[in-house]
């Protein structure tokens, strides 16, 4: 296994002199920490999506991937944690910050084909299997419109049903999609042993929620599969302990985040209903401030996905 990991970083540094200087200089400065969430679960936090780690007998288990130049970085970190090889990699939705290292993490596993039956041959040594729903795969392919992305990101396995599982490392894993959530291709996905979920970006401590709507997405579905995250949880006291939520951008959480974060949807649902209901135009919206008590907490100017970016999906959304 030392030298499949070593071929990545050779392969990764290879691809950091193809992105220009300016990415690499910000994903040189990136460092992947690593926390321990419960029993053999990890979470890795660095530039993109949250990676949740399993450990075990039977492989390394990782959801998303985060950047492509970053893979490196990240197999080193998941080497830190285990010697198993990546046998299955699954991602939560179709967005680069989540997929991007598919290949490169990829290219590091290997597919479990035989387990440990007698003389069974473990593993393959044609790459990890990516897991995704098939929406994933459509939305990275360009047939559900958009440009299509590189085949070597794309999912190799997918599912179209309600719910996927899965028994990996002595626990039993639910895969489930929450349809128009953040985009019409998000899973959710549950470690029953170790009370662990995955949430991807159905959930986020550090902003509002976004709404894909190009890809699927609708406000009504967030609140939806909000609903279902909150169901699925269960606490040890109160709102403390018990369950615990590995959030797609953010700290890890507990229900009490996940009801505080629903909470806040919910409410701004409300207002922007009632102000459609009277027929309020989007800029009247944006001078009434709806989310103007959540915005120190959720709010944003700059960056990707401001208060005024999600005011306007929210509008759309739910004028459609």
């Amino acid at each position: 296994m030392k030298s499949i990991y070593s071929r990545l970083l050779i392969g990764v540094t290879t691809l950091l002199c193809l992105v220009s200087g300016q990415a690499q200089q910000n994903f040189d400065d990136v460092e992947i920490h690593t926390l321990h969430v419960r029993d053999n679960i990890y979470m890795l936090v660095g530039s993109g999506g949250n990676i949740t780690v399993q450990l075990g007998t039977d492989g390394v288990f990782i959801i998303d991937t985060q950047y492509a130049p970053l893979s490196a970085k990240i197999a080193a970190a998941i080497r830190e944690l285990s010697d198993q090889p990546i046998t299955y990699i699954i991602n939560t939705h179709y967005h680069p910050d989540h997929v991007g290292g598919n290949e490169n993490l990829r290219l590091v596993g290997t597919t479990l084909v035989g387990g440990n039956m007698p003389g069974a041959v473990p593993y393959s040594g044609d790459g990890a299997q990516v897991v995704a729903h098939e929406n994933v795969l459509l939305r990275l392919s360009g047939a559900m419109g958009g440009e299509a992305q590189p085949t070597a990101i794309w999912p190799t396995n997918t599912f179209f049903n309600a719910e996927k599982k899965m028994h990996y490392n002595g626990e039993g894993i639910r895969i489930l999609h929450q349809p128009a959530a953040h985009t019409d291709g998000d899973v959710i996905v549950y470690f029953r042993k170790s009370d662990v979920i995955s949430a991807g970006d159905v959930f986020r401590t550090t902003g509002y929620p976004v709404i894909d709507l190009a890809g699927g997405g609708s406000y009504a579905g967030t609140i939806a599969a909000l609903n279902n995250l909150k169901n699925m949880m269960i606490p040890e006291y109160g709102q403390d302990g018990g369950t615990l939520v590995i959030p797609g951008h953010g700290r890890l959480s507990g229900l009490g985040d996940v009801l505080d974060f629903r909470e806040m949807v919910i409410v701004i649902h409300d207002r922007l209903r009632q102000m459609i209901d009277a027929g309020m135009t989007l800029e009247q919206v944006k001078a009434a401030q709806p989310s103007r008590d959540y915005d120190p907490v959720y709010g944003a100017e700059t960056g990707f996905w401001t208060t005024e970016r999600f005011i306007e999906a929210a509008y759309q959304s739910l004028s459609e």
